[in-house]
């Protein structure tokens, strides 16, 4: 069978992110103060033509579904062509088991990289634990060092991760590509499902602050 084009993958995970904006509405998700690396500056944002009006989870949603079909097409090429880049990588995964609570772990896209705790400086919100404490207490115990690599396998690694950057690179640029095919579908989608909430949730601010009478 024929490997999927990135192309391909990308008219798919823009039907998925079509699939789920119907879904969004404020206050489903809770805002976050912190900048988000995964989004601000993205050329993947660019591509979209999306702008600062649109609601952050809104954006993240597609930029995360994008992201995956990069993360894939990189883990793909590294397996079968960077055979000491993916050898170091199933040796650490071996000797480094990831075990205990993930708790972003199998979650839809739209929640990769969001932070689930509270903010730091919410005190007036009691909880008895975050979620990031209870990753760090079920995590397992350090393991051994592992063997130090030769001076020939550090500079073939070097040079097998250069390769893998680069195929990041080709690959986001591909994505972004691709996905600008699809701007003005997207922009609809929003127009259609996100700005009357917002529009709603402005008219309903704007007479809170209307004076009495």
């Amino acid at each position: 069978m024929a490997q999927e084009t990135t192309e391909a993958r990308v008219i798919a995970a823009v039907e998925s992110w079509m699939r789920w904006l119907p879904t969004w509405q404020p206050g489903s998700h809770r805002g976050r103060a912190r900048v988000c690396r995964r989004c601000v500056g993205s050329p993947i944002v660019a591509a979209a033509k999306l702008n600062d009006n649109v609601p952050h989870q809104v954006i993240h949603a597609l930029v995360a579904r994008m992201q995956r079909i990069i993360d894939k097409t990189v883990d793909d090429y590294t397996e079968l062509n960077l055979p000491n880049l993916h050898a170091e990588l199933a040796g650490a995964q071996a000797w480094h088991p990831q075990t205990g609570y993930k708790p972003g772990e199998g979650l839809p896209p739209e929640y990769d990289g969001i932070d689930f705790d509270p903010e730091p400086h919410h005190a007036d919100q009691p909880y008895l634990f975050t979620l990031s404490e209870l990753a760090a207490d079920t995590a397992p115990e350090p393991q051994l060092p592992r063997p130090p690599l030769t001076p020939e396998e550090k500079a073939s690694l070097r040079q097998e991760i250069e390769l893998a950057d680069h195929c990041a690179i080709e690959t986001g640029q591909q994505v972004c590509f691709a996905l600008s095919e699809h701007a003005d579908r997207i922009q609809a989608a929003i127009d259609r499902f996100v700005e009357p909430q917002i529009q709603h949730l402005l008219a309903e601010l704007s007479e809170s602050l209307e004076p009495p009478g």
